[in-house]
């Protein structure tokens, strides 16, 4: 059912490309670049925001201050955000939320992330971790082997999905590989250069049989930002308002996440498929009339069962849908035209809005080499474990 409240409309958006950690930029640097890009994306100047949210994983409180300080101290609630790896689409469900219910017609949304180098751990050891569940879950799911958690949580849901479904290393090289080709179209990504599924076979291997190095995205550190408005201050303002959020749904997790035993429902298959279902009902439309995702490929393996859990292919048909290049330009959908995280990095914060910045893109016709011809309708899908899931639809007019 269709939620009541004012139409949204994404008036601007604007994304610095992402760099490896520590050579280029601090976080204060990266936001702030990143919403003055998007507010003179809109034709909108900083003084006519009314919230800022503002996302990171890594960094201090009030970081989010300090960053959107350097457009203006206009005193304006400035609200800091952390929910993992779905921190910046949970800005945009925020600002999102704000504008519909009538709190403001005029709302910023900022994403940004300064992180180490290496895998994702965590920092305060004096406390308990938000993932000791998951843990032990895991190693009683796949044992303990010696990888850092994310590689074991995701590693171990493709190792699922090929127990269940018969899917292959070489299916989740292919994804990758898919990914280098789309990259390779989008000076926004970090790695540029196209590889194929045999490269991606040949990288070192961190889990045998289950996992190779360049199936995993790296860390990195950027920013991007979106300005959502009320279409009818758009209109007063004459704003662009050819595109607009029409559904929206944020998921955590259910008691499935631990009592399936699964380690695909460790990671969060149910709260895609969960809000996957939400916004297709709100929308009413189905898969099928969506034109071009951006979905959460932090390793090969997520996006695999991903292509599933937001109902794009049957339980269990992902293996046929990749090898039908239905994921790709000439298929039925195009998956990650950006080059997804696996090719423009992921920068924890700043991903769901550098995904919505690719969306935006690409429903207003000026995506250039990377475009999906004729897109109108696009579908985005963030995911941060321990958890939390973000899938937005968005439409062109």
């Amino acid at each position: 059912m269709k939620k009541s409240g004012q139409d949204v409309v994404m008036a601007g958006v604007g994304m610095v490309p992402f760099t490896k950690p520590g050579t280029s930029g601090t976080y204060d640097l990266f936001g702030a670049i990143a919403a003055s890009a998007a507010l003179a994306d809109a034709g909108l100047s900083y003084d006519e925001i009314e919230i800022a949210y503002a996302g990171y994983v890594y960094g201090d409180s009030t970081s989010g201050q300090k960053a959107v300080y350097r457009l203006g101290m206009t005193g304006i609630p400035v609200i800091n955000v952390n929910n993992n790896c779905s921190t910046g689409s949970t800005a945009l469900f925020l600002a999102r939320q704000a504008v519909a219910s009538g709190a403001a017609d005029c709302v910023l949304a900022v994403g940004f992330e300064q992180m180490a180098a290496g895998a994702i751990g965590d920092i305060y050891s004096d406390r308990p971790s938000p993932f000791a569940e998951f843990e032990i879950k895991a190693k009683d799911l796949v044992g303990a082997i010696e990888i850092p958690p994310a590689l074991r949580y995701f590693g171990g849901a493709g190792k699922s999905h090929m127990e269940k479904y018969g899917s292959t290393l070489r299916d989740f090289a292919e994804v990758r590989a898919k990914a280098s080709r789309h990259g390779a179209r989008n000076p926004m990504a970090l790695f540029r250069s196209e590889i194929t599924a045999d490269d991606v076979l040949a990288s070192p291997t961190l889990w045998p049989g289950v996992l190779t190095r360049l199936m995993a995205c790296p860390p990195t550190c950027g920013g991007a930002a979106a300005v959502v408005c009320s279409a009818s201050f758009a209109r007063k303002r004459g704003l662009d308002t050819s595109i607009r959020i029409i559904a929206q749904s944020m998921r955590t997790d259910t008691p499935s996440t631990f009592d399936a035993c699964d380690m695909m429902q460790l990671v969060g298959y149910e709260m895609t498929s969960a809000a996957g279902r939400q916004v297709y009902e709100e929308a009413g439309i189905g898969p099928q009339d969506v034109d071009v995702i951006e979905l959460h490929d932090c390793f090969a393996q997520n996006e695999l069962i991903t292509y599933e859990g937001l109902g794009l292919c049957s339980e269990g048909g992902a293996p046929e849908f990749i090898a039908n290049a239905d994921n790709t330009y000439g298929g039925k959908f195009v998956t990650n035209p950006s080059g997804g995280l696996l090719s423009k990095g992921h920068p924890l914060g700043a991903t769901g809005l550098a995904q919505s910045f690719e969306l935006v893109q690409q429903l207003r016709g000026t995506a250039g080499a990377r475009q999906v011809e004729g897109a109108r309708t696009a579908l985005q899908h963030n995911l941060g474990l321990g958890g939390a899931c973000v899938v937005t639809l968005y439409q062109r007019n």
